[in-house]
């Protein structure tokens, strides 16, 4: 997916790019794809971001990491260096449930952003949000904590688990404040024109028929309402073969 096709895909918020997938993959709806535990967006306010996926593994809890590999930060950033962007970093907290230490804050989040990274999915904890948010750095994350502790990568380029969703290097993610959608390989060719006709069909069938009801009564709204759902499913079938119901 080039970069003017990612940056129509951040128009969207994620809920409509999983309408949009839900029409063209043959995984599950409900199983796949969609992070299965609660995030919490620290900057709402800089609305979606879609990137690619680079991965690492962390253990904030463990003095050894950084004895064990005192090249780790070097290593992994070469790593990320090598990542065409727009890239999001996903990171798996070896300490969950717990929250020992936070990766990221002001330095870490700004020497990211200067390697081509957006933001951060991390299932564990972050500091400096106010910094981070300043460094243009979005973060989905489990809460916020004071200290770093022994945050160092352990391992990288690597499949993770965050929020009960495994994550493939190089996956393409869109994320917002509802939580995100990691995108199969074999998806991501369509999902561009799916997101786009399933909005498209919303705002020209049920979602009209909802609002624009002044002077109606409730029977006539309910037989306008029907009608439009009817169309948004005839919509679906002749596009996708598939049925989308209201």
């Amino acid at each position: 997916m080039n970069h003017s096709e990612m940056l129509e895909l951040k128009r969207w918020n994620t809920p409509t790019i999983y309408n949009g997938w839900e029409q063209i993959t043959k995984h599950s709806i409900a199983k796949d794809g969609i992070n299965l535990e609660e995030t919490c967006d620290f900057m709402p306010q800089m609305g979606p971001m879609v990137g690619y996926a680079v991965t690492v593994k962390i253990e904030p809890s463990n003095p050894d990491h950084p004895k064990n590999n005192p090249n780790a930060w070097s290593e992994y950033r070469a790593y990320v260096a090598s990542v065409q962007g727009p890239v999001i970093v996903v990171v798996q907290d070896l300490d969950k449930p717990r929250v020992v230490g936070a990766f990221w804050g002001e330095v870490n989040s700004n020497i990211h952003q200067a390697l081509g990274c957006v933001g951060t999915i991390i299932d564990g904890g972050i500091r400096d949000v106010d910094e981070m948010a300043n460094a243009g750095f979005k973060a989905l994350a489990r809460r916020l904590c004071v200290g770093h502790a022994f945050s160092t990568p352990v391992e990288w380029n690597c499949d993770v688990e965050v929020f009960g969703r495994k994550v493939k290097p190089g996956q393409l993610i869109h994320a917002d404040k509802h939580g995100f959608i990691a995108i199969p390989e074999e998806d991501e060719e369509g999902l561009l024109e799916a997101s786009r006709f399933m909005d498209s069909n919303e705002n020209t069938s049920v979602i009209p028929a909802a609002r624009g009801n002044t002077g109606k009564t409730k029977p006539e709204i309910l037989e306008g309402i029907k009608a439009a759902s009817a169309l948004f499913s005839k919509n679906v079938e002749e596009k996708f073969g598939g049925k989308g119901e209201w």
